[in-house]
């Protein structure tokens, strides 16, 4: 069975979550660790967490994933961003450990002019700064589609990265079929050739979750537009042999579709179809 859920929203705890991707198929699901645009973490409670714990035990979940907040960015011009973003991976961090959720995944940041050899240190600095030995949660690069100055398009951006990460046992990478695609690298046609470029670069083994997207824009497009499964560019084809290969079948997909939850339903019901058929 694939590893197979969508986003949801936390406004309801955390335990809601958790009986929310029951009710739809799910056996995994993300959630923004706080307001997508910044704010203050929704406090843990030990109750509402030891009921989340119990919930993916009993269902065989797959490793959930919280999202850092869009605002987060290690890398910006202005030090008080950089200062925010580093004090707000903290408190995520922080908050995480008494969650049984073993996955946080942040865009790398935009370089706002300085250039990505500046943003690319800048980004390790705070990595250095923010994680500890004792932490028991995985820290995600998530592959980035080239918008503006992002940094994290290319797989060499994040094999820089991780290279510098002194805790580099507690990073790996969130691969993003949309931003890979809109980045340049053809999952399309060439599923295994971008695989390959992936492992000889980064490392299949650093390889922990897939946002699971289809593509408004063609491919190297650099627009990062999500689309419906089988809606866009990438095609439901592309998106089965990618779930379906042995490289990545193992992993937590996660939809960020355009869709509220009865959508995201109906996704985990078709993939979970045509993948019983594979």
């Amino acid at each position: 069975m694939i590893n197979i859920g969508c986003h949801l929203s936390l406004s309801k705890g955390y335990h809601a979550m958790g009986k929310e991707a029951v009710k739809i198929n799910a056996n995994t699901f993300q959630f923004f660790t706080r307001n997508p645009r910044g704010g203050s973490g929704k406090e843990i409670v030990q109750e509402d967490a030891d009921a989340l714990a119990e919930c993916i035990k009993q269902h065989a979940f797959a490793p959930i994933l919280a999202h850092a907040p869009y605002t987060l960015n290690l890398c910006s011009a202005n030090p008080d961003t950089r200062k925010f973003a580093r004090e707000m991976m903290a408190d995520d961090l922080k908050r995480l450990d008494k969650l049984p959720c073993s996955l946080y995944n942040f865009h790398p940041g935009s370089h706002t002019g300085q250039g990505v050899e500046t943003g690319i240190r800048q980004i390790v600095e705070a990595l250095n700064m923010v994680l500890c030995a004792e932490q028991t949660t995985f820290v995600l690069l998530e592959t980035m589609a080239g918008k503006g100055s992002e940094i994290g398009c290319s797989f060499e951006e994040l094999r820089q990265i991780l290279d510098g990460v002194e805790l580099e046992e507690k990073m790996g990478v969130c691969f993003d079929t949309c931003h890979v695609y809109d980045a340049g690298y053809d999952i399309v046609d060439h599923l295994e050739d971008v695989l390959e470029e992936f492992d000889r670069i980064v490392g299949l083994n650093r390889l922990k979750a897939v946002h699971l997207n289809d593509s408004m824009h063609p491919m190297g497009s650099h627009k990062d537009r999500h689309a419906k499964i089988g809606e866009g560019t990438i095609g439901l084809e592309a998106i089965i042999r990618i779930v379906t290969h042995s490289a990545l079948k193992h992993l937590p997909f996660l939809l960020e579709t355009p869709n509220e939850v009865d959508g995201y339903e109906k996704e985990i019901a078709l993939l979970r179809e045509y993948c019983k058929e594979s």
